[in-house]
């Protein structure tokens, strides 16, 4: 049995989890770059049997799975991934699993950046060690609003942390009610409220057709240029260009953002040249017990297989 375990950017993926038992049935290959070529991650991929998809990094669409026939068995990370066309999957009679997911991991990054935003660490940082001293003002959380796009398992932790800061908070989702809202300490304001009055702004959104360049140029122009916008969910639910263009006019105070339309993040990107910009590998999971999580299971989903009884298997969605 051939094991490929792709997007291994650490090459850790072997330490977690015991893999003694799926070592001595099986030859596994570690893939520690993204192949964003489809030919050429076809070409690589197709003696597998096996491949370990590591969440949303390599996509596998219809036009990808029709050229594996050697694939019997997908494993993501995670317990939702957009990125594999699941209906194809079954189509191809290749069984998709997956894995727990631990929030913890993001809830704590995105309070990171908004920590590092207000405070204006990296940038203090970068001037401490060009050798200048204090010459920013940072801005104190306590009293300031607090805005959640997205009140689910995420969004809810990240609100009740800004809750113990002494922000107020509110919170709009196109099914977000005002119970719901209220359960998680949350006042429901709608669309439009929820730029206008946020002094911080985050993103905790699924994406989906709904969601795609669902914050543009019109919800960030009524943002206050006292405004700091937080995305560690997925890139494309924010217009990049609105984004870049807000920033580059100073019409917001920063952004800080985990995610991107296109990643690992192209050396020549724009938002490398924002001063007003904290950016971030896409890393909200990537932690040792996020892994531990990950991995343990990855191996137990192979194991079950291999004894012809697959568990996690994530069903297609259909109409």
């Amino acid at each position: 049995m051939r094991i490929a375990i792709l997007d291994d950017y650490q090459g850790v993926a072997l330490d977690y989890g015991d893999w003694t038992g799926v070592q001595g049935h099986s030859d596994i290959t570690v893939f520690r770059h993204n192949i964003s070529d489809q030919k050429e991650l076809i070409e690589e991929l197709q003696p597998f049997d096996i491949v370990v998809a590591m969440r949303e990094r390599t996509p596998f669409p219809d036009s990808i799975l029709a050229e594996l026939p050697s694939l019997k068995l997908l494993i993501t990370t995670g317990s939702r991934n957009r990125s594999i066309d699941l209906l194809a999957a079954r189509a191809h009679d290749i069984i998709v699993c997956g894995t727990d997911s631990p929030a913890g991991g993001t809830v704590e990054l995105t309070w990171g950046l908004i920590l590092a935003l207000a405070r204006s660490i990296h940038s203090h940082d970068a001037a401490l060690r060009a050798g200048y001293w204090q010459l920013y003002l940072g801005n104190e959380l306590k009293g300031k609003t607090l805005g959640v796009l997205g009140l689910g398992r995420i969004g809810s932790a990240v609100a009740a942390i800004g809750r113990a800061f002494g922000m107020g908070v509110i919170a709009w989702s196109q099914n977000l009610t005002a119970d719901v809202a209220r359960q998680n300490g949350a006042d429901l304001v709608s669309r439009d409220e929820l730029f206008q009055l946020s002094d911080v702004l985050t993103i905790h959104l699924v994406l989906s057709d709904r969601t795609r360049g669902l914050v543009g140029d019109s919800e960030i122009s009524q943002m206050r240029p006292t405004s700091y916008l937080i995305n560690t969910s997925r890139g494309p639910i924010i217009d990049e260009n609105a984004l870049m263009s807000a920033l580059e006019d100073c019409r917001i105070a920063g952004a800080a953002i985990d995610v991107f339309d296109e990643e690992p993040l192209p050396a020549d990107h724009r938002f490398r040249r924002l001063g007003n910009m904290l950016l971030s590998p896409h890393m909200g999971y990537v932690t040792h017990e996020a892994y531990e999580v990950f991995y343990t299971q990855v191996v137990e989903d192979i194991e079950a297989f291999m004894k012809g009884y697959p568990i996690r298997v994530l069903a297609p969605v259909t109409a």
